[in-house]
């Protein structure tokens, strides 16, 4: 039987159109630029988890109400670890918002929406949903 889990991912966009990745200091995609997320707890909501999870590795403080819906990404081969289905959700913030890499992430900072690095997992089509859903 295969076994499934289940993560949060926030794409943290700023109005005048950067968007928020983490450098990863584990594996899998060490080093590699990626959304802010990870597992969710037990007992716990993928909303509730994406706002933890942009706390402990940006230093981003949202609550749940503020973070909206992108959608359920869960094609099989995402994660090179086995399979995992993730909820993203989207946050606006003001340019200039502070972060601070934590947790297992060794770098915070801000992309242009029109200029991103190779990002890990299919964190990029995540983006673009985001994108094509609030008209970033």
């Amino acid at each position: 039987m295969e076994t499934i889990r289940y993560t949060a991912d926030a794409v943290v966009t700023t109005t005048d159109g950067h968007v928020l990745l983490i450098e990863r200091g584990w594996d899998p995609h060490k080093g590699q630029w990626a959304l802010p997320g990870g597992h969710v707890d037990p007992g716990e909501t993928a909303r509730a988890a994406a706002a933890r999870e942009l706390a402990e590795e940006a230093g981003v403080y949202a609550t749940g109400d503020e973070l909206v819906a992108i959608g359920t990404f869960d094609r099989p081969d995402r994660d090179p670890r086995g399979r995992y289905v993730t909820v993203a959700y989207h946050l606006t913030v003001l340019p200039g918002t502070s972060i601070e890499a934590g947790d297992d992430a060794t770098n915070a900072r801000w992309w242009p929406l029109s200029d991103l690095p190779p990002l890990a997992f299919d964190h990029v089509d995540i983006i673009r949903a985001a994108a094509e859903a609030q008209a970033l």
